[in-house]
């Protein structure tokens, strides 16, 4: 392989893991002049690359979608990586059904050396889904779109339908795409509410990229799961019910954090908060959150409102009653 070659091969690689490049940053890396580079992108261009150049100082070269899908370039972990994504999706409930997942699956396992065809098939097969399909259909489009915005830390706009039938235009900054239950969640920052937001990826669509970059703000990995997680809990629950405390709205969402989702001022001293559970217990435990000292009260409905009495009732006899004798002495 010539230098030219390897040189144009190391772009192309450069090109596909970022949305944009300055010229000067490309040649730096490469190690060859700005003059060198522009040649290098027209050879690709000759390949079937489209590469859309912007003039000026800020000025430099991404790589754009083209009428037909050229060659890519992958690295042992990127291959292997992708195999196995595909081995998941095609379990998943992806537009398109398992077909398309399995055809792609089987073209890139073609090409795979024979080692890495192994650690694909190991991995593959110690994997084991949960969830059994409860999730609903997901856009392979949309993830991609999104996915990209995420990577490369620009705004898109994307039209939302929420649980309650009702539609909005929203403008984000994307965060993390994460898969939690057979759904898949887009945490990012609402530009329009200030504040962090999580949204269900089925209920998206019409997704605008803006090409507007941002500075990405800093979430611990702890942060992101307690969103996602608070997400989760966003669907309708058997058991469901308000706790009205006597806490201002701004004070129980310095005590609540994430989890104030939903929270309404109910007056200018008491706050009103939904939860709800599978079932009693994951109610009362949703009512412990309510901080020490806080008084409240809630409209749970029977007959959870009985059966959960009837626990308390227990609890608190098991409390005041003297502890049972210490455990003997293991022989």
């Amino acid at each position: 392989m010539t230098d030219t070659t390897t040189r144009a091969l190391s772009l192309l690689n450069l090109l596909q893991t970022h949305r944009h490049w300055p010229g000067r940053e490309l040649a730096t890396r490469l190690g060859v002049t700005e003059r060198t580079v522009r040649r290098d992108v027209d050879r690709l261009r000759e390949l079937g690359y489209r590469i859309e150049s912007s003039p000026g100082a800020a000025g430099g070269y991404r790589l754009e979608a083209g009428s037909a899908v050229p060659p890519l370039l992958l690295n042992d972990e990127e291959a292997v990586a992708m195999a196995v994504g595909l081995r998941i999706a095609a379990e998943q409930r992806l537009v398109g059904g398992p077909e398309t997942t399995l055809t792609a699956m089987a073209k890139l396992e073609q090409v795979l050396p024979a080692a890495l065809r192994r650690r694909v098939h190991a991995i593959g097969d110690a994997l084991q889904p949960t969830g059994g399909g409860v999730g609903a259909p997901v856009s392979t489009q949309v993830l991609g779109e999104l996915a990209l915005a995420c990577r490369d830390h620009e705004r898109v706009r994307f039209t939302y339908t929420a649980a309650s039938a009702e539609v909005s235009r929203r403008r984000v900054e994307p965060h993390v795409l994460a898969p939690a239950d057979r759904h898949w969640y887009l945490l990012c920052w609402d530009l329009d509410r200030d504040d962090w937001r999580t949204f269900r990826v089925d209920r998206l669509s019409h997704v605008e990229h803006t090409r507007v970059l941002f500075e990405a703000r800093a979430l611990t990995a702890e942060q992101v799961e307690e969103f996602i997680s608070v997400a989760r809990s966003w669907v309708r629950q058997p058991v469901e019910a308000d706790v009205v405390m006597d806490l201002p709205l701004a004070d129980m969402r310095a005590a609540f954090g994430e989890w104030s989702q939903g929270a309404e001022a109910e007056g200018a001293d008491r706050t009103r908060w939904p939860v709800g559970g599978r079932d009693f217990r994951e109610t009362m435990y949703g009512m412990t959150f309510v901080p020490a000292g806080v008084e409240f009260t809630t409209d749970l409905a029977e007959p959870a409102r009985s059966e959960l009495r009837e626990v308390l009732t227990r609890m608190v006899r098991a409390l005041d009653a003297p502890p049972p004798d210490p455990r003997p002495p293991a022989p």
